[in-house]
């Protein structure tokens, strides 16, 4: 199913009985006094108190934020901490209104109005009459029965004020002093629900895999004789099952019971739904009816254990996720709702924690459709709702939510926001008891067997593990601009699928937290370092972790690096799916060549292909995929092969050579070349020319001194070789010719042992060079200058398209990138990825486009990391992680990145085995090539697929 089918067949879900044209008198009917979404508002009439375009009656969409519409002013939950103790937040109040009809047809209904949620003390009249209590809490559906306060087929007033900041203290603490953006407004959406006076109020389903169905139904009147009949109905429309209860005196809440045999069960893996059908009857006559969806499944937590649905044990592989959109804030749409929960399961993740408060249902809807498992969060972002505030809220918020099959845990507040009182407060309106937990950030707060303790590093983690509660952190891994989230997953995620205790967690989290500010000529603002947490940015721009976090997290796990010699199609495979067989899966091999020998050419040319059906591998077993290859396969560059789950849904693509670097740099290093090198001494230089290039090297520093091509302007390249770790001293050059080439040769003492230049007749000028290390460095190799303002662009053959660091390697594949100069800080405005500066992996060669002309490095070596100028992966204190000297790196080590929970060199081992630094005792070789210009490529004929 495309996108657009997706997304018509889940607004159908949710908008069934909401399009006000339901006719049926027994059936809940809706009018929408707002609009249904933040993309498909209504206009009220609008007063605000303070602030921007206060003071005056004006108009407003509704639903939205007031900020985002020009009115009153922004804060983020933290400016207390910014601007000190004695600040004061923005309080202002906004006075809504709203003119409406109602039928008269409703006269003798149950009429309620239904607010899903406003920021945040609510106060309502109908008519100028109090509907009922001010409402206080800002995530939460609640709703007024105000029958008696309408006049029907008439004209009816309806005037909302809400305030910005509660009146209860506990309430902001809980919701707005807290580390994300507030806001204020009416910002989800507000209409009229009418209902038979006999109706259901509520449902509470439990539904087991092993069949087993029942259902609280809560009525809103006690009333004898009534029955009550449940039908279970399959995807195709089909009752399957049938559940009856009759009620008795003094009945309000209603047990029906059935079961059905060998149902198709709910998992993440793959989301099975069914429909109950509910009607409340007097003898034969249908009094009220009601539906909703619903799965077969059972979610077991056994204590020292793990986490076992339908009898399985499983790993959590989630983040967290914020309700935001930058031009909307908190106010959403359907689309936004599935466009999230495609990428969390694009990225391999089977589950998301809605931080820091309950989502808009739509996207439970959605989590229940495509499969997350979710935690379902009451807010207490560091502090607790009191148990006056909190009560209610935790009510609403189950009752709304309780029938998502999603739903796997409650989640009591966060880091030190749990009111203790509310924990048994859950299973009051919950059937089907589901386990609550505190997410927390303090050691000693595990609750039900559960310990959720928060970025806890690689080391302290596998004592944890060994503890007698289960482990899942509900934040780890802080993903502040370029840190964390994929680096150090790889250990972390080792260390949780091999311990029993280790149930996996949520990184933190899924989306930079930008605001487009509309008192600031609509830039988008992370709060400097606060909001800059995400895998993708704020309109969900991939970082270079999401892929990472693909492969790491891919049910199908393949760990070659390389193909290995006799390889003969077979490739060792573990089945990390927990319900799914790799026959369910299908896979596609590639053979292909690389392009990008000639000018604007990138990407590869699939030279032949072939698709299978996944090997017989069960659930959390070992195995082999059988590849069939053609006889010539080892004629082609690379090997790709793309695994396809039984969703249709492409899981990963890994890519691995097949020729090696000197092979796949045959053609280019034989360019046309002249008859002769010269060589030009004088006093303080030796210069190499061939083929229109020529090359200066410092007798005083041994250094590649100037560069010039005959074709084109001088290149600024240069002071270099330098070491970035250890020690050298130039001690002197000396040359002589060899064959049709001629060589410089510099000897150093001290770590660098030697470099040796030798310039063909081609121009291509070869570097030779060894250095020897013992002890532990942040990165090893050598680096050049050459000013960054000048390059235009960057085209290389290697793995990409994005950078790497030592901890997170992942999510890179080999082909032909192309990439233009950006000066992009992950994390920051105007999130242009991939970025261009970076340690690059596994480089054959690299071109860089210059103001000054063309240059290009190439290595027939394995395994050369190239850097490119001067970045950061994390903005503290001090930028981090520190660089190596110059400004372009050939590199054989680079350092890892930490997290923003330990960002310097001493802290970001803690992360695991890759994020230490690197251990060195043995010497090094390596050579390169480098040409100052563009070489002719000797063209080779490439077979390719018929069209």
């Amino acid at each position: 199913m495309n996108f657009k089918n997706i997304l018509y067949a889940l607004s159908l879900c949710c908008f069934s009985a909401m399009d006000g044209q339901v006719q049926s008198p027994v059936k809940k009917e809706i009018q929408y006094l707002s609009g249904t979404d933040v993309k498909h508002t209504k206009t009220w009439d609008f007063w605000a108190t303070a602030g921007r375009k206060s003071g005056v009656w004006t108009s407003i969409e509704v639903p939205g934020h007031w900020e985002q519409q020009g009115f009153g002013g922004y804060n983020y939950g933290r400016d207390n901490v910014t601007n000190g103790k004695n600040f004061r937040y923005h309080d202002e109040k906004g006075f809504y209104k709203y003119q409406f009809n109602v039928t008269a047809d409703w006269k003798n209904k149950d009429v309620y109005i239904v607010f899903e949620g406003s920021m945040t003390d609510t106060e309502v009249k109908i008519n100028g009459d109090l509907a009922g209590k001010v409402h206080q809490g800002a995530f939460y559906r609640f709703k007024y029965n105000i029958g008696d306060k309408l006049k029907f087929g008439q004209k009816n007033e309806l005037e909302v004020l809400v305030s910005k900041m509660s009146a209860d203290k506990s309430v902001n603490g809980a919701e707005r002093l807290a580390d994300y953006w507030i806001f204020g407004g009416i910002f989800r959406p507000v209409y009229l629900e009418a209902l038979p006076k006999e109706n259901i109020s509520w449902t509470s389903i439990d539904a087991k895999a092993d069949g087993s169905f029942s259902m609280n139904v809560h009525l809103n009147t006690k009333t004898v004789g009534r029955d009550i009949i449940a039908e279970i109905i399959d995807s195709k429309g089909k009752v399957i099952g049938k559940a009856t209860a009759t009620t008795s005196e003094n009945d309000s809440v209603v047990n029906v019971k059935t079961s059905i045999k060998k149902p198709l069960l709910w998992s993440a893996e793959s989301p099975n739904l069914y429909s109950v059908k509910v009607s409340l009857k007097k003898n034969a006559d249908v009094l009220y009816e009601t539906s909703d969806k619903f799965g077969f499944r059972t979610i077991e937590v056994r204590k020292e254990d793990g986490i076992y649905l339908n009898g399985t044990k499983i790993k959590i592989k989630g983040v967290n996720r914020h309700v935001f959109w930058p031009e909307y804030g908190r106010a959403t749409y359907p689309e936004a709702d599935l466009i999230d929960v495609k990428l969390i399961k694009e990225m391999n993740m089977n589950a998301v924690r809605c931080s820091h408060y309950p989502p808009d249902e739509n996207f439970l809807r959605v989590c229940d459709s495509l499969g997350l498992y979710v935690i379902d969060e009451l807010a207490g972002w560091q502090k607790a709702y009191s148990t006056k505030a909190g009560e209610p809220l935790v009510k609403e918020m189950v009752i709304r939510d309780a029938n998502h099959p999603s739903i796997f845990f409650w989640s009591n507040g966060n880091e030190g926001g749990h009111n203790f009182d509310f924990d048994d407060d859950f299973a009051k309106y919950d059937l089907s008891n589901r386990t609550v937990i505190h997410a927390h950030h303090k050691p000693g707060n595990a609750i039900n067997g559960i310990d959720c303790n928060h970025y806890e590093g690689y080391y302290s983690t596998q004592e944890i593990v060994k503890d007698t509660n289960i482990y899942m952190p509900t934040e780890f891994l802080h993903a502040m601009q370029d840190g964390g989230a994929g680096a150090g997953l790889a250990d972390m995620w080792e260390l949780h699928w091999n311990s029993k205790k280790g149930a996996g967690g949520f990184i933190w989290d899924f989306a930079d937290e930008g605001i487009v500010r509309t008192d600031l000529n609509n830039f988008i603002d992370v709060n400097g370092n606060n909001a800059a947490d995400g895998i993708v940015g704020p309109h969900r721009e991939k970082e270079r972790s999401f892929d990472a976090i693909r492969e790491i997290y891919s049910p199908i796990h393949i760990t070659f690096k390389d193909l290995p010699e006799g390889f003969k199609g077979e490739i060792p495979v573990e089945n990390r799916y927990h319900f799914t067989n790799l026959n369910q899966c299908t896979f596609q091999w590639e053979l292909i060549n690389f392009n990008g020998k000639q000018e604007d050419e990138t990407g590869h040319t699939i030279i032949k292909q072939g698709t299978f059906v996944g090997s017989n591998i069960a659930p959390v077993t070992k195995g082999t995929l059988k590849l069939s290859l053609p006889a010539d396969w080892e004629n082609s560059d690379a090997l790709a092969l793309k695994a396809i789950g039984a969703d249709k849904n492409e899981i990963y693509r890994w890519v691995w050579k097949i020729k090696s670097n000197a092979d796949l740099l045959e053609g280019m290093l034989k360019a046309e070349m002249s008859k002769t090198v010269s060589i030009k001494e004088t006093d303080v230089a030796i210069t190499l020319s061939a083929n229109a290039i020529s090359v200066s090297f410092s007798k005083e520093t041994g250094e590649l001194a100037s560069l010039k091509n005959e074709n084109g302007a001088a290149l600024s390249f240069g002071k270099g070789p330098v070491m970035v770790s250890g020690t050298s001293t130039f001690s002197g050059l000396k040359h002589f010719k060899e064959a049709d080439a001629y060589v410089i040769e510099a000897s150093y003492s001290g770590d660098l042992k030697y470099v040796r230049w030798k310039m063909q007749p081609t121009g291509w000028l070869e570097m030779d060079y060894e250095y020897t290390l013992n002890g532990v460095y942040p990165f090893a190799g050598i680096s050049f200058s050459y000013p960054q303002g000048l390059v235009i662009g960057a085209k290389w053959l290697g793995k990409g398209p994005g950078r790497v660091w030592k901890n997170r390697l992942q999510g890179v594949t080999f082909d032909v990138y192309q990439n233009q100069n950006n000066a992009t800080q992950t994390g920051s405005s105007p999130w242009i990825y991939p970025e261009f500066k970076g340690y690059f992996s596994e480089i054959v060669w690299m071109e860089l486009s210059t103001l000054e002309g063309k240059f290009t490095v190439a290595s027939t070596d394995k395994d050369l990391f190239v850097r490119l100028f001067d970045f950061y992966g994390i903005n503290g204190n001090k930028p981090h992680p520190q660089l190596p000297t110059g400004d372009i790196s050939f590199l054989d080590a680079i350092p890892a990145v930490g997290s923003k929970m330990g960002i310097n060199d001493g802290d970001v081992k803690k992360l695991g085995p890759n994020s230490e630094l690197n251990h060195i005792n043995e010497p090094i070789k390596r050579s390169l090539y480098f040409y100052f210009g563009t070489p002719k490529i000797k063209e080779q004929k490439e077979e390719k697929l018929p069209k």
